[in-house]
């Protein structure tokens, strides 16, 4: 059994984040003490690492404790639980794709006033061709315009 600060500390969370977590309904199983104090398990210390990880992935409070109440009907909702995970993930993968595109235009402006700073104006880098940019250059460039 743990404490609110000993979970706190071992999710990296803050305890208000916690108590709002526990307020809106997500921790379903969460004990308390005689004294109204809230003892976590590890069972608990999962569930809030799931609810994390949900968060991270774009899924409203809301929505978190639709998934979560569908945890407590069992198998019933399985099908609903494994849909959800799967259009999270394809969320995911449309926002690394996003990040990915941003990176190499990041990376291509590194270059590119890294070059300018080297030549001391933006001449000749503002004016270069495509074909006389080094090939990784070329690769961020096309990545970034397609």
């Amino acid at each position: 059994m743990y404490s609110i600060g000993e979970v706190a500390k071992i999710l990296n969370l803050s305890i208000s984040t916690i108590r709002y977590y526990d307020k809106e309904g997500l921790l379903l199983d969460l004990e308390r003490d005689n004294s109204g104090i809230r003892v976590f398990n590890d069972k608990n210390i999962e569930a809030l690492r799931l609810i994390e990880c949900l968060k991270k992935s774009g899924l409203q409070i809301k929505d978190i404790k639709e998934f979560m109440y569908w945890c407590s009907l069992g198998i019933s909702t399985i099908s609903k639980r494994k849909e959800m995970f799967f259009n999270q993930k394809e969320n995911i993968l449309n926002k690394i794709k996003e990040l990915e595109k941003a990176l190499n235009m990041i990376e291509y402006k590194c270059w590119y006033y890294t070059e300018a700073e080297n030549d001391g104006n933006e001449l000749r880098v503002k004016n270069i061709t495509i074909k006389d940019m080094p090939k990784k250059i070329q690769e961020l460039y096309k990545n970034i315009h397609d």
